[in-house]
């Protein structure tokens, strides 16, 4: 991280939300935790030192974005500036990638891997970069699912459920489609 590093903690539909920033850009986000308290408690785990503070207008309007999409709204966040200080060059890489995903668009770990040039080995590390993804949302690692339309793993509050939330939002379901044809009770 470069610099001094804010926070702020603020309400959505999806419940209490946390975003830090620096200089530079948003290093890290909290997804909605149960109350504002253990959203903040999460959020600062990894950032000893972050004071809490008003949101310059680039971290204010990814603020406001964040509301829209818990809203149920399409939101975008590439234009959000990340600080990415303390990551891999290929997590960066990987980031990037992910970041190209749009409102109610999904990939696969694989997918991902082969769009990177890195094949189907390169997957396992696509997993490990989302896992280890500390600005959830905007950088989108909730649109990056495991092979054969699997959810895969989530490590946000809530787990896969979080992450099922999240793609309904977006309009993608994973229930099974209705029957074409009820039964006829006999």
């Amino acid at each position: 991280m470069t610099g001094k590093t804010y926070f702020r903690i603020f309400d959505t539909q999806g419940g209490p939300c946390g975003i830090a920033w620096t200089a530079v850009g948003v290093v890290r986000f909290q997804l909605p935790g149960e109350d504002a308290a253990t959203t903040q408690r999460l959020l600062l785990r990894h950032l000893p030192g972050a004071e809490a503070a008003e949101p310059p207008p680039a971290i204010a309007s990814a603020v406001a974005a964040a509301q829209r999409y818990f809203a149920g709204e399409a939101a975008d966040f590439t234009e959000v500036p990340l600080d990415l200080t303390g990551q891999s060059d290929f997590f960066r890489v990987i980031y990037d990638a992910a970041r190209r995903l749009h409102w109610g668009e999904t990939t696969t770990y694989g997918a991902l891997a082969r769009a990177l040039g890195t094949g189907p080995e390169g997957a396992r590390e696509i997993g490990q970069a989302m896992a280890k993804n500390p600005i959830a949302l905007i950088i989108p690692c909730h649109r990056v699912l495991a092979a054969g339309g699997k959810v895969g793993g989530f490590s946000a509050p809530g787990g896969a459920s979080s992450k099922l939330k999240m793609l309904a939002l977006e309009g993608i379901s994973f229930a099974p489609p209705e029957p074409a044809q009820q039964s006829f009770g006999f």
